[in-house]
């Protein structure tokens, strides 16, 4: 399966038009440290409610630390029933080099 991944100049769009929603599954330490604006930490106990609440034709952005771990979640979203759902390229690392400003 070919797991769908975004650039973060692309996640900034979606971000900046509030056209998607964003998904952290970090561990809850570099969360609360820094995070994309309005994103839901994801971890083993919320994450079957997020997945049963959710539209699954709503867009979904996944990321991790560095673009790895969110490509399994992606695929595991995808099997899940989402319809658009993409992994963000380099994580949260990457986003944080170009739009440092842009974090909670």
């Amino acid at each position: 399966m070919d797991i769908p991944q975004i650039q973060i100049g692309e996640v900034k769009t979606k971000l900046d038009q509030k056209t998607c929603a964003f998904v952290d599954i970090r561990d809850v330490d570099s969360y609360r440290a820094a995070h994309i604006p309005g994103a839901i930490h994801l971890h083993e106990g919320n994450v079957e409610a997020f997945v049963q609440n959710s539209k699954k034709d709503h867009p979904v952005v996944v990321y991790c630390y560095h673009g790895n771990s969110s490509l399994g979640a992606t695929a595991y979203f995808i099997e899940q029933g989402f319809k658009d759902v993409a992994s963000m390229s380099g994580g949260f690392e990457a986003w944080r080099q170009v739009y440092e400003q842009e974090t909670e």
